[in-house]
């Protein structure tokens, strides 16, 4: 189960989890409690399972199209549970799931 591949997305995931706590951290004025800082780097690191569990060996083109299907889906479920108002995070779990499935494609192989 903890291939390559799988580690590689974990690891993106966690890390692009730290940065999307720096961001909202920010745009709220530091005023985020952190339950909802834990939840949001929380669905980053899903996001990168989500990818991890997918299938490999696609070409990189397709393989991105299926990272940013994936961040959507998954950046969906936190969407909702915001009340539908955290469309930065939303937005940027699409771009977070292409560069999670970019660090799978590039360190699996």
């Amino acid at each position: 189960m903890f291939t390559k591949r799988m580690k590689a997305c974990l690891l993106a995931g966690a890390v692009l989890g730290m940065f999307c706590i720096i961001g909202a951290a920010a745009r709220s004025g530091y005023q985020s409690s952190a339950g909802f800082l834990f939840s949001l780097w929380y669905n980053r690191l899903l996001m990168g399972l989500v990818i991890g569990l997918a299938l490999g060996n696609q070409p990189l083109p397709k393989a991105m199209g299926r990272g940013a299907f994936l961040g959507l889906i998954v950046s969906f479920a936190f969407y909702g549970s915001t009340g539908f108002t955290d469309v930065v995070s939303f937005l940027a779990g699409i771009a977070y799931g292409m560069i999670i499935e970019y660090v799978a494609f590039k360190f699996s192989a």
